[in-house]
């Protein structure tokens, strides 16, 4: 068995890690935390790393290698199963954004709902789906991106 507060620790550790790959724009970095997972938003689904990289690179608006984002999580909530090998967690995520023809704003307000597996002693991502709840002025963001809805997957 494990000791859930270090799991927790852990868990809450990785996230801020997807937080600060996407935002310094480590595209490497960020897919590789979703090798082995299977994603899920409003309008789109991936399965593993290169499937995620090329909806990024299809869809995402990136200036000088960067989003120019910052993601915030919070209201942070993780049940670790009893056999210490696996985890639900879910949290806001609220993404700001500013460039310099562009005010500081946030954009995008929705829940991630996370699976997640422990491999090797390393917490890994095993299944995302984002749910949408509100969206701002995302036309710097991404090139598409459809009005919140429900998610169905």
């Amino acid at each position: 068995m494990s000791d859930r507060a270090d799991d927790r620790d852990e868990i809450e550790n990785l996230l801020a890690r997807y937080c600060e790959l996407f935002d310094s724009g480590d595209m490497d970095g960020y897919v590789a935390l979703f090798a082995d997972a299977h994603i899920a938003n409003h309008f789109a689904e991936s399965t593993g790393p290169e499937e995620l990289r090329a909806f990024f690179e299809r869809n995402g608006l990136f200036y000088d290698g960067v989003p120019q984002t910052r993601h915030v999580i919070t209201n942070l909530h993780v049940e670790v199963a009893d056999d210490g090998q696996s985890a639900k967690a879910r949290s806001y995520v609220t993404v700001f954004q500013a460039l310099s023809d562009f005010p500081l704003q946030p954009v995008f307000i929705g829940q991630y709902q996370d699976e997640l597996r422990k491999t090797d002693g390393q917490w890994r991502f095993s299944s995302r789906v984002c749910e949408p709840y509100l969206a701002g002025d995302l036309s710097r963001h991404a090139r598409e991106y459809p009005p919140p809805g429900p998610v169905v997957v």
